[in-house]
């Protein structure tokens, strides 16, 4: 039997994180992180900024990048192209719920 433990973490919505804090939370590495970034796959607030810094939701982008690196030993090209195709298939999942929303109310 497998035990898994899950830290919670409360971040408000509107908080920014560091870089650094960014990677302790999220457990990937800085330079992953960076590499992400360059990506397109998290944006930091002001790119210009000398220390930049992160919203929070990217904290859960993160995270989810982190256990697709681990689980399926993916470089941070494959973690870019999984959670871009993860995106896809969310907004397909909506548009499809809206679809069927739609016709029950006109059928």
């Amino acid at each position: 039997m497998r035990v898994e433990l899950t830290e919670v973490v409360r971040i408000e919505e509107h908080q920014e994180l560091s870089l650094s804090e960014l990677a302790e939370l999220s457990r990937l590495s800085e330079a992953d992180l960076r590499r992400l970034q360059e990506l397109g796959v998290i944006a930091p607030v002001d790119p210009g900024a000398a220390e930049r810094t992160f919203r929070a939701e990217c904290l859960v982008v993160a995270r989810t990048a982190c256990r697709l690196q681990q689980d399926f030993e993916l470089d941070v090209q494959g973690v870019a192209l999984a959670l871009a195709l993860l995106d896809r298939i969310r907004v397909l999942e909506a548009e499809l719920q809206q679809l069927r929303a739609t016709s029950l109310q006109t059928g």
